[in-house]
């Protein structure tokens, strides 16, 4: 299996691998900010903007000095000098978060990444006009909300039910168990079968949607965004298991292990 990674021209700077606008985090929830953008940038992306509460902001500024920090108040700004959208890490499903989601979907004209809080929100909003390129990284129980059906009726036939999200929103689809299937716009499928329990933890999913949002940054499309960020996240995975156990590994822990990922498909 081949898997795509972006170019690294050396004549380059922060802005030539794109910037990604994460709009991610609640009071309860500030580490879906802090695991989705470290990811993002550890996949290679050259910049993140995070825009949340001034509590997520604060409690992600005591972690890391390597990101840009914005007011929600500024997201029609960011999104005119952002190159990915990556919405839902987090976010909860309050009216407040429902509204600035609506808001800047509708707004929105890049490529975007939707995950999380963001897929509850949009499994009740009808018929809403979303970006033209666009990925869904829904778990099982999420695209039970997102096709109005059971979780069983999914895990029985994943690649069935990843292409009907695809069908539905026209986008690209990351269905996640303990297998995940990738399935394109043109309904072109992807399955990683890694199993591995290690990644079993809260914030997993964090990790996989921000390494995807960075490739992404950085010039792939969405079906080769997904694909290799899924690889990239198993096999960041295993080695965080291997080194860690199964038991120990957190959302954290998977970041550092990112790296290991990449070496071994560059090699």
């Amino acid at each position: 299996m081949d898997y795509e990674l972006p170019l690294r021209n050396e004549n380059s700077n922060k802005g030539t691998f794109g910037r990604v606008l994460n709009i991610s985090g609640s009071d309860y929830m500030p580490g879906a900010a802090y695991l989705s953008s470290v990811s993002a940038l550890t996949a290679g992306c050259g910049y993140v903007f995070l825009a949340s509460e001034e509590r997520v902001i604060n409690a992600v500024a005591a972690q890391t000095q390597n990101i840009v920090f914005a007011p929600l108040t500024d997201i029609e700004n960011l999104l005119k000098s952002s190159t990915v959208l990556l919405i839902g890490c987090g976010i909860s499903t309050s009216k407040k978060a429902e509204n600035i989601f609506k808001d800047t979907i509708k707004a929105c004209n890049i490529p975007t990444v939707i995950d999380a809080d963001g897929l509850n929100i949009l499994s009740e909003w009808e018929n809403p006009k979303l970006p033209e390129n666009l990925i869904l990284t829904p778990h099982v129980k999420e695209a039970s909300r997102l096709l109005e059906i059971d979780v069983e009726r999914i895990i029985s036939n994943m690649e069935f039910f990843a292409k009907e999200i695809s069908q539905k929103y026209n986008c690209t689809t990351v269905l996640k168990s303990s297998e995940t299937v990738v399935c394109g716009k043109d309904l072109q499928i992807y399955k990683n079968t890694m199993r591995n329990s290690a990644l079993a933890k809260a914030g997993s999913g964090d990790v996989l949607s921000g390494i995807i949002a960075g490739l992404l940054a950085q010039g792939l499309d969405e079906f080769n965004a997904a694909k290799t960020g899924v690889y990239v996240h198993s096999l960041a995975g295993e080695y965080a298991k291997n080194d860690l156990t199964e038991f120990a590994v957190l959302a954290n822990d998977q970041i550092r292990y990112i790296s290991c990922a990449f070496k071994k498909l560059l090699n």
